[in-house]
């Protein structure tokens, strides 16, 4: 069996919203894209075949019939506060919406999540106590900033 691919439906954006992603992370293309061949639509882009960081996404533009919500999400790790913020800038830039936790909004809807693993560590302390502060320091912020968590873990 392949690797699931997963599907992002969108109103009308979706190529754009395929390179726009492909340009931020790595190990990512864009693919194959197929226009619908008749109708109202015809010769607009129907599908696009793309990866990110080795993962395949097809790309739906299917209508306004269906948004995107904060049920579904994408994590990405980061191994430093410079990635973080990378990612951040990146997935919010053009009219992306940041919410709390390092949860964000990109301009087209989709839901991601921007988080160091240095959180897991903090969080997954043996001590209960630094485990509260870390998450009471988490609940605070919107971006992640890792030498906050770090004051915290040790306060």
């Amino acid at each position: 069996m392949d690797a699931f691919t997963t599907c992002l439906w969108f109103d009308t954006q979706g190529e754009e919203a395929a390179r726009f992603y492909a340009g931020i992370f790595p190990d990512s293309s864009v693919g194959k894209v197929t226009p619908y061949p008749a109708g109202e639509r015809a010769g607009q882009t129907m599908t696009v075949d793309f990866v990110l960081n080795g993962s395949k996404f097809v790309a739906l533009n299917g209508g306004p019939e269906f948004t995107f919500n904060e049920s579904i999400s994408f994590q990405v790790p980061c191994d430093n506060q410079a990635e973080v913020d990378r990612y951040w800038s990146a997935l919010t830039e053009g009219g992306g919406e940041e919410s709390m936790c390092g949860w964000l909004k990109d301009k087209y809807g989709v839901s991601w999540q921007v988080v160091p693993d240095r959180l897991e560590e903090l969080l997954s302390s043996s001590d209960p106590e630094q485990a509260e502060r870390v998450t009471q320091a988490l609940f605070q912020m919107r971006k992640i900033v890792i030498a906050d968590l770090e004051v915290a873990a040790t306060a």
